[in-house]
């Protein structure tokens, strides 16, 4: 018979406890059952709402603060450094922000920022679902002869222009995937969860980070945008609330714009 190896166990001669055996003999070192982890706090609806706020506001106004750097000589890296600062800046303080006011005041907690080494793996296979995802809403929508334009034109115009192409890439593969992801699959659809069901909490959520990709420039051809991005941001909600992580969305989100974006420059 083989000797058991060191560990810890059930305590012999005290239910409830574990005991350490040294592989020989039991040891004096005695410890209670681990403690289960104090969950997060769920956040209200109200935080579905202002984290909208606070990335549509400063969106919209983005666009016409920036509007008169436009005819300058401004560097475009400079351009895409301001307008990313202008955009998301707003949504991280809002994230610190709730976590204080409604939350347990850890904003990786509450917002499910927890990386675990199994989420490499994940990352990929949520993409190739978001890619499969959104190459059959993209097959729909042009059978039934909705209006789409990609939110990837214009993008070709500057491919000249290295720091554009290094600012925007770190902004899209870097920046949008981290912030994006902890406002809609961890602030919004966490505080969609606490009044209405899960399924219909991810619905929710992905129907808003579509039509958050709105660009009055884009006319029409933003219907089947929205209806796109909508199905990458429920496979992307689905994710979140089956790993209760953000990590393989995060991977999964950058994976997808880098390969967008590597697709625009070359072709």
């Amino acid at each position: 018979m083989l000797p058991t190896p060191p560990g810890w166990f059930p305590d012999p001669w005290n239910p409830g406890l574990v005991r350490y055996w040294d592989g020989r003999q039991w040891t004096p070192s005695v410890a209670g059952p681990p403690a289960a982890p104090t969950p997060a706090p769920p956040l209200p609806w109200r935080v579905a709402v202002g984290g909208v706020l606070a990335l549509v506001v400063p969106l919209v106004a983005s666009r016409w603060l920036l509007r008169p750097l436009a005819g300058q000589s401004v560097p475009a890296a400079v351009f895409v450094a301001l307008a990313g600062l202008l955009a998301y800046g707003p949504t991280l303080w809002f994230w610190w922000w709730s976590s204080r006011r409604w939350g347990s005041g850890s904003i990786r907690t509450d917002a499910g920022l927890v990386a675990r080494l199994a989420d490499l793996g994940w990352g990929p296979v949520v993409w190739i679902a978001c890619f499969l995802t959104q190459a059959t809403l993209v097959i729909v929508v042009n059978l039934l002869r909705v209006p789409f334009r990609s939110n990837l034109e214009g993008f070709d115009d500057l491919r000249d222009d290295t720091t554009y192409l290094v600012a925007t890439f770190v902004l899209a593969v870097v920046v949008a995937p981290l912030v994006e992801e902890v406002l809609f699959r961890g602030l919004i659809q966490r505080s969609l969860a606490s009044t209405m069901p899960q399924g219909v909490a991810v619905a929710v959520q992905a129907v808003m980070f579509g039509a958050a990709h709105f660009d009055p420039h884009r006319g029409v051809g933003n219907i089947g945008l929205i209806l796109v991005l909508s199905g990458v941001g429920a496979v992307l909600g689905a994710a979140a609330m089956l790993t209760r992580r953000l990590v393989p969305g995060m991977i999964a989100h950058a994976l997808m714009n880098g390969v967008a974006m590597l697709v625009a420059f070359n072709t």
